[in-house]
């Protein structure tokens, strides 16, 4: 069920296409946006910008408000968080140089799983987990894909299982900068930096508070509030979180590919009363006639 903070809107801020690790091209990801009611998306590839274009393109044809996004990954005391930046400037120098690096590392993280796996005897595993993201930057799931193919396992549940999840050699951590840098990168380029999916790290609320306020003094200003795979619990604590640190309220529905039902396009729960929506600061705000 569809139901955003603005009733006259449809907002999802966080969706992958085929320039990352999701399954449709920036045109499909938009059409599906369109067909399920979305009117303000923003695609947040992994570590890239490269689908945008197509995007907006595809978004102008359908009367969709596409906002500037990436999804960048980054380090916070060894662990690999994810930040999405929202409503930036997509030809300033500087993101644009640390997005090419983000990239290099994300060629390098797919040749090391690749490496990892190299027992399982898969003839140019990089090459065709290449081939299944579109001829961009392999992830996990399209190395699932390959293994699933090639007859190793039977579904992409099992590739993780038993070799890409957490902690078996496939699981391949990235080679990330600091949190406090991929903030500056967005900031910089007069972005909103936005702690993405909170509850997905899988930190106790006290390591969870801890990084909310490390972000915020970084320069982040926003955290997800609502996104796929919350319990309305995670959902009450988050919306607590984001008070205490006076941070905005972001919500995604963290869209990868079709047939799940719990991270379907602008399928979110509805935010708690009383929090601010980030894209009432956005350049051309939405729901509101002029900036906050």
């Amino acid at each position: 069920m569809t139901i955003t903070q603005e009733a006259e809107f449809c907002i999802d801020l966080h969706c992958h296409s085929t320039a990352s690790d999701g399954a449709l091209s920036p045109q499909e990801l938009i059409a599906r946006a369109g067909d399920k009611g979305v009117t303000h998306l923003a695609l947040t590839d992994h570590d890239t910008i490269s689908g945008l274009g197509d995007a907006q393109t595809a978004a102008q044809a359908l009367g969709i408000s596409l906002i500037a996004g990436t999804e960048l990954s980054c380090l916070w005391k060894s662990h690999t968080i994810h930040v999405v930046g929202l409503d930036f400037d997509t030809s300033e120098p500087e993101l644009n140089a640390a997005l090419a690096r983000q990239n290099d590392n994300r060629w390098r993280r797919a040749r090391t799983i690749a490496e990892k796996l190299a027992k399982l005897k898969i003839e140019d595993l990089v090459e065709k987990a290449t081939a299944k993201a579109g001829g961009d930057v392999p992830g996990r799931p399209h190395f699932a894909r390959v293994l699933v193919e090639e007859g190793v396992v039977k579904d992409a549940a099992q590739a993780f299982k038993r070799y890409l999840g957490a902690g078996k050699a496939g699981d391949v951590k990235g080679f990330w900068p600091s949190l406090e840098e991929v903030v500056c990168w967005i900031t910089g380029a007069g972005g909103i930096a936005v702690l993405a999916h909170p509850r997905k790290y899988k930190l106790t609320a006290t390591k969870l508070r801890a990084l909310t306020g490390d972000f915020r003094q970084a320069g982040g200003r926003a955290i997800e509030v609502s996104t796929s795979g919350q319990s309305s619990g995670d959902l009450g604590f988050l919306a607590e979180l984001c008070r205490r640190e006076n941070l905005l309220a972001s919500q995604g529905s963290d869209f990868h590919f079709p047939g799940a039902p719990w991270c379907e396009l602008g399928s979110i729960m509805k935010m708690p009363d009383g929090l601010e929506p980030v894209w009432h600061h956005f350049r051309n705000p939405v729901g509101v006639t002029a900036a906050v």
